[in-house]
Formats: structure tokens, C-alpha cells, sequence
């Protein structure tokens, strides 16, 4: 998929600030007893933009079963149409994605002002969730493309492989289900960072 090998480094650097700020975090002491404003604007924002990933991503889920049926019924040319406009809506997830790392690289780079050493561990654990969201969405992004590529050359006649199709988009349910699960996992992390911040 165009783009994508941009987007994976993208994410393997701030995997890479994530593992950095972790060791910082273990070998140093930190500063200030409060939740610094920078990291509860990122977070919020963040968490804003991650919501609305999980929403495209469950909006495409009727159309996924939409496009698999007309393949079965052999209307190739409406389930190219349909496939093409679910790609063409992944241009502005894709750029919420790369919203989302700025503001989790803001939350990362704002850790050391957190006291509270589990609650650091706790942020570590949210972001890198977050950050697992985007490396998902990768994986999602690239499936569709495949199977619009896929469509398009049964609907000029080529013979594929039986079933290809429906293993596609198993395979596209299958990051749907992960994003939501994550993104999920990444909130209830963040109550647990609410609670022993509040103390």
C-alpha cells in the first residue's frame, strides 16, 4: 500500500521514543507531584482522535459484509464502487493516525514530570496501546487496498484464488476488532492513572 512504509516508520520511531522514555523512568527520579497541562491536553486529544478511528473502522464493518455479498452474487462492479469509496474514506482515518502519534509523543515527552512511578508505568501502558491502534490501522488500510486490487482484476476476468475474498476481509474484522479492543484497554488504563493521580 502507497504510503504505508512511511507510516511504519512513523510508528517504529515513536515505539522507539516509548522504550527510551521507559528506561528514563527506571534509572532516574522525577520531578513534581502533579499531572503536568501538556499531558492531560495530549491525552485528551488523543483519546478524541483514537475514538474516532474505532468509529470509521465499525462504520466500514456493514460495508465489508456488503461488498462480500456482492462478490458471492457476482456484481463485481458494485462491490468495486463500494470497496473504492471505503479506500477513498481511509485518506482522513490515515491522517488522524499521524495526529494520533503527535499527541501521543506529547503525552511520552511529559512523563517525567509525573510523579507518581505507577502512574507512569500506567501512561507507558495507555500510549503504548494507542500507538498498537495506529500499527493496526496500517494492517487495516493495507487489506482494503488488496481487496479492492483484488476485485478489480475478477471484475476484468482474472481467476483468483476461491475464497481469497472472504479471508481478506476476515482478516480486515480481524484489525477492526483489535483497534476497538485496544483502544478499549488504552481507557481503562487511563481510569486506574485517574484514581491513583487523585490521591
Amino acid at each position: 500500500m502507497r504510503g504505508a512504509p512511511k507510516r511504519l516508520k512513523i510508528f517504529l520511531a515513536f515505539f522507539g521514543i516509548i522504550v527510551a522514555s521507559y528506561l528514563f523512568i527506571q534509572l532516574t527520579s522525577s520531578s513534581g507531584g502533579e499531572v503536568p497541562p501538556e499531558f492531560s491536553e495530549a491525552r485528551l486529544r488523543g483519546a478524541l482522535i483514537a475514538q474516532q478511528i474505532v468509529v470509521f473502522s465499525n462504520q466500514s464493518v456493514e460495508d465489508l459484509e456488503t461488498i462480500n455479498k456482492l462478490h458471492q452474487e457476482q456484481n463485481f462492479s458494485d462491490a468495486i464502487k463500494l470497496i473504492t469509496k471505503v479506500v477513498d474514506r481511509t485518506t482522513n482515518v490515515r491522517g488522524q493516525a499521524v495526529s494520533l502519534s503527535v499527541e501521543l509523543e506529547k503525552m511520552t515527552r511529559a512523563l517525567s514530570a509525573i510523579d507518581s512511578f505507577e502512574a507512569k508505568q500506567l501512561s507507558l501502558e495507555a500510549i503504548s496501546s494507542r500507538l498498537a491502534i495506529i500499527n493496526r490501522l496500517i494492517n487495516y488500510s493495507s487489506y482494503l487496498s488488496q481487496l479492492l486490487d483484488l476485485l478489480r482484476d475478477r471484475f476484468s476476468g482474472s481467476q483468483i484464488g476461491e475464497g481469497r475474498v472472504g479471508i481478506l476481509i476476515d482478516q480486515i474484522n480481524v484489525e477492526i476488532k483489535s483497534i476497538n479492543e485496544l483502544n478499549a484497554r488504552a481507557g481503562k488504563i487511563m481510569e486506574r492513572f485517574d484514581e491513583i493521580t487523585s490521591r
